[in-house]
């Protein structure tokens, strides 16, 4: 098959591809990443690129407009190679360094709440490391290689009757490194259940064991590396999924997984990947190898988890929506394909249901949520809002779809939490002027969700939009940045010259629409499920935040759009990362991963889209704040 040249511009970096590659693949290729939320379906036309030379196939237009295409503008997804060509990634269409929240450190040292969380646990990690010496076989001491290390390893773990079991791929090398190593040996073990696993065995050495904490979001992955003896944490890395080329959401993801076994192994390939390339950074700064990391802690969602070990997703998206399992069986790290020790043990956090996954379950564990009398709404808004409710008496979850709005996707200049997103929109009511706070302090190329958050909560207050979200052109009309297309009506944020695109940052009142939308299946959810265990909202004692997108908000902004209860502000606390920080938790306590795995049983899901309740709460959320002012007497 031919291979043929392709440059990317402005980096001027030239690969080679064959002939039928879509230029979605050909930059991935070249390590460069662009946006594509459909799954390369060609219906969200976020990977628009501009043809400057060459004459590929063209499979699908999209929604672009005749000037667009006129200009040389393909979506990459849909544009197939049949030539040398020559191409350019505008900024607006890529996937750059996200924002990642990888949770708050000093000096690597467990937070205060963690700490005491680690203590009431207490410390005892799933993996650990123990320095032997062994007697060398005689004629008259001839006990096997295995019998004389199991003997000696008992005396040293105080074992008792617990077994201590050993791979082939262990066994194998056992003889020949025992005495290479003068029968001075270092042995790595798993120590879970009921049982010992050595997973290792190495020249004796006083190197401590280290775990991994990893968090698989859609949108982002990051990385903690944990020693385990001490519970610090020595390195931590994150980035984005590089799922994302395959879609913005689960769904998306989902349907792309099935159609194909080749697409469930690309999809797998990639989480595996990009966990791989952050390890590979990590050991690279810490001089260590991977035979250093002794086991690896896992949480995602329901779906993230089926991907990342290569389970068919099918039946999670459809009716009656269930997931292969919630409880996730440990595997060697051989059998997945993460650069760490082959016979380390990962684990992955249990789901509840096919929408409340093991990230939800991890950051129930790490917030104690379940083991204080007072009643607690813990909520991780992303693609889909989950949402948990409860006390140490009782715990029930729900997950509401939200659409991609506050990852950016849907939005005409939407984009994650990257250098260039708006993430703080000030608009004067007056002049309607604009003050921007931007990612990286870089030109605006787009907004970000919590940009989109307070954009809309500005634009209601300059009397811009209606409680509707319908865009006031007549009370305006003196405004240059408020104006009327053939397609819509549309607010400037930056003005061509002062973006980095070098066009017009805009929010059109479908914009707007989207994420009314979005909000109020937030809100709709969270009434939904105090309504069903009949809880009023001033019954809860305080609501957590968790997630990229939740550590960005402002709180006043989120309820004057009616996406988060009108409750007292000092109620409300953010704690970022959740997801990883309860890995983190696991990794160090035995008993803490016993309480997660105790969680995943004990939350009661509960079903949206049976009986109507749900519906009649989202028509309602609908509006701004909402149909019913009195549920936010702080916005009349």
């Amino acid at each position: 098959m031919p291979l043929f040249q392709i440059k990317f511009m402005p980096e001027n970096r030239i690969i080679e591809a064959e002939n039928g590659t879509s230029l979605l693949n050909a930059a991935a290729q070249a390590e460069i990443y662009i946006k594509s939320g459909c799954g390369s379906k060609g219906t969200c036309g976020a990977c628009k690129v501009v043809v400057l030379s060459g004459d590929p196939l063209v499979t699908g237009t999209g929604n672009l407009t005749p000037d667009q295409i006129s200009k040389g503008v393909r979506l990459a997804c849909q544009t197939l190679i049949q030539g040398d060509m020559m191409i350019e990634v505008p900024p607006e269409s890529r996937l750059q360094e996200h924002q990642v929240l990888m949770g708050d450190v000093h000096k690597g040292l467990l937070q205060e709440s963690e700490h005491d969380l680690l203590e009431k646990f207490g410390h005892h990690a799933l993996a650990t490391k123990q320095r032997i010496s062994l007697s060398a076989p005689t004629l008259t001491e001839n006990t096997s290689d295995f019998a004389r290390l199991n003997l000696e390893l008992r005396r040293v773990l105080k074992a008792g009757d617990k077994p201590i079991h050993i791979p082939l791929s262990v066994l194998k090398q056992l003889p020949e490194v025992i005495r290479n190593a003068n029968w001075d040996v270092s042995v790595t073990l798993t120590d879970i259940n009921s049982e010992f696993t050595i997973t290792h065995v190495e020249p004796g050495n006083d190197n401590p064991p280290y775990g991994l904490a990893i968090d698989i979001g859609t949108t982002t992955v990051v990385v903690y590396l944990v020693n385990l003896l001490t519970g610090e944490m020595k390195d931590q890395q994150g980035s984005y999924n590089k799922q994302a080329k395959y879609g913005d959401d689960v769904i998306s993801r989902i349907v792309y997984a099935v159609e194909d076994l080749k697409n469930l192994q690309e999809i797998q390939h990639a989480v595996v990947e990009t966990i791989n390339e952050l390890i590979d950074k990590i050991l690279s700064r810490q001089t260590l190898s991977r035979t250093d990391i002794s086991c690896a802690m896992v949480a995602g969602n329901t779906t993230m988890t089926q991907l990342f070990l290569g389970v068919n997703p099918r039946y999670i998206r459809l009716e009656p929506y269930i997931p292969t399992m919630t409880t996730v069986p440990s595997v060697p790290a051989r059998e997945v394909g993460l650069h760490i020790l082959p016979e380390a043990l990962i684990h992955c956090y249990p789901s509840v249901a096919s929408y409340v996954g093991g990230d939800i379950v991890s950051g129930t564990l790490v917030t104690d949520l379940a083991n204080g009398e007072d009643i607690i709404l813990f909520i991780d808004i992303g693609t889909n809002g989950e949402i948990v409710l409860g006390n140490q008496d009782w715990l029930v979850a729900c997950a509401c779809s939200a659409g991609p709005s506050f990852e950016g996707g849907g939005i005409t200049f939407g984009m994650r939490a990257m250098p260039g997103a708006i993430e703080r929109v000030i608009i004067d009511s007056e002049t309607l002027d604009v003050s921007l706070k931007v990612i990286g302090k870089l030109p605006p190329v787009g907004i970000c969700g919590s940009g989109l958050v307070d954009c809309i909560a500005k634009l209601l207050g300059a009397g811009i939009i209606d409680r509707a979200g319908n865009f006031q052109m007549e009370h305006h009309s003196a405004s240059e940045r408020l104006r009327a297309t053939p397609d819509d009506k549309e607010f400037v944020l930056a003005w061509a010259h002062q973006s980095g695109g070098k066009k017009d940052v805009i929010i059109t009142e479908n914009d707007v629409k989207n994420v009314i939308r979005a909000k109020g299946a937030v809100y709709a959810g969270i009434r939904s499920l105090l309504n069903m265990v009949a809880v009023d909202i001033e019954m809860i004692s305080r609501i957590i935040i968790a997630g990229g997108f939740g550590n960005y908000l402002n709180v006043h902004d989120s309820i004057q759009i009616g996406l988060l209860p009108d409750l007292e502000p000092e109620l409300y606390e953010f704690i970022g990362n959740s997801s990883v920080k309860g890995a983190r938790l696991a990794l160090l306590s035995q008993n803490a991963w016993h309480e997660a795995e105790e969680l995943g049983r004990k939350m009661t899901y509960v079903e949206l889209s049976v009986g109507a309740t749900f519906m009649d709460e989202y028509v309602s959320a609908l509006f701004l704040p909402h149909t019913d002012l009195s549920l936010f007497p702080s916005c009349n």
